[in-house]
């Protein structure tokens, strides 16, 4: 027999409240329409599912058997349904890591991608990314992963995208700002400077702990460029940025130092960007493979995923991560 979905609906409801007139509010029904509905299930079923009396609500024996089937059937119609929804709108993505620009590879992966929609959504961190990805509120995220403290991070799974190249950004007053490349081990007798909180930054702080940079400060995250101008005034410092991430243009003058970007060489330290999903067989996850597959042609195409261990550093999470 065909079951109609409405009337399963009301019965589960109704068995939930063990009260028909709270089962009809919930289904924003009337409470008459919702018996009818129980009443020909039951007469479809041929058998009685619900005793009602004067006392309340009770579930017969059938209606305990039926109870679950019932909630899993209504649970595959409604990711039937969300399956079709899905497919109707965009990629809802996540986003974070803004001083470097994200936004840079997402759309060099997904522009000219038939029929492959992307809306992305600035995430302020990834913990905040991550929460929203497991309440279902995005469909993948895309940044640097990075293990999350008490498992916070359980239940989703990544995949590196794109290594890129990081140089030093420096004042045109600091002591090595005319060098053509920089060890990285250069740098430790600079402060390394943060664009945010020293304890929101994992990159950042794997890279001073094995070049044996010790002096390191925050910042108030405001913006690339109002970083880069605590940078130019400041030539004892220096920070880390993408290779292909563009510079702000600053005011320059006679005694105004700028700044500039030096690359880093012996050996190249890299970004690890990944995207980041839900890892469950339920939607959107089915629909995530248009845009992986964009990321591996991308990949593919700009050489994004080029690694040497003997030329490059890579913090240590990102390169098992890669070796997966």
């Amino acid at each position: 027999m065909d079951l109609d979905l409405a009337q399963v609906r009301a019965f589960a409801t109704a068995a939930e409240e063990l009260h028909f007139g709270r089962a009809a509010a919930r289904l924003a029904i009337s409470q008459q329409a919702l018996s009818k509905r129980v009443a020909r299930l039951e007469a479809a079923l041929g058998a009685r599912l619900l005793d009602r009396d004067p006392r309340g609500v009770g579930l017969t024996g059938a209606g305990r058997r039926f109870l679950e089937p019932a909630r899993r059937l209504l649970a595959e119609g409604d990711r039937a349904v969300a399956a079709v929804a899905c497919a109707r709108r965009p990629l809802r993505v996540d986003v974070w890591g803004h001083l470097y620009a994200p936004m840079r590879t997402v759309a060099q992966a997904v522009e000219g991608v038939p029929g492959l929609e992307v809306e992305p959504v600035p995430g302020r961190d990834l913990p905040s990314v991550a929460a929203a990805l497991l309440r279902g509120e995005s469909d993948a995220g895309f940044g640097r992963v990075h293990p999350l403290p008490d498992g916070r991070d359980a239940g989703l799974a990544h995949r590196l995208v794109r290594l890129e190249p990081v140089d030093a950004l420096l004042s045109t007053d600091h002591p090595l700002a005319d060098r053509a490349v920089l060890r990285p081990d250069e740098l430790r007798g600079s402060v390394l400077r943060y664009p945010a909180a020293v304890d929101r930054l994992d990159f950042l702080t794997r890279f001073a702990d094995r070049f044996g940079v010790e002096e390191r400060t925050g910042s108030t995250n405001l913006g690339l460029e109002h970083f880069a101008e605590r940078v130019r005034t400041d030539p004892s410092c220096f920070s880390l940025l993408p290779a292909d991430c563009p510079l702000p243009e600053l005011p320059a003058g006679p005694g105004r130092p700028g700044v500039r970007t030096v690359p880093l060489a012996g050996p190249t330290p890299l970004y690890a960007w990944s995207l980041l999903w839900r890892d469950t067989d339920e939607p959107p996850h089915h629909r995530l493979d248009p845009l992986l597959g964009a990321f591996t042609e991308a990949a593919r195409r700009h050489r994004w995923l080029e690694y040497d261990p003997a030329r490059d550093w890579l913090p240590g999470p990102d390169e098992a991560a890669l070796d997966g």
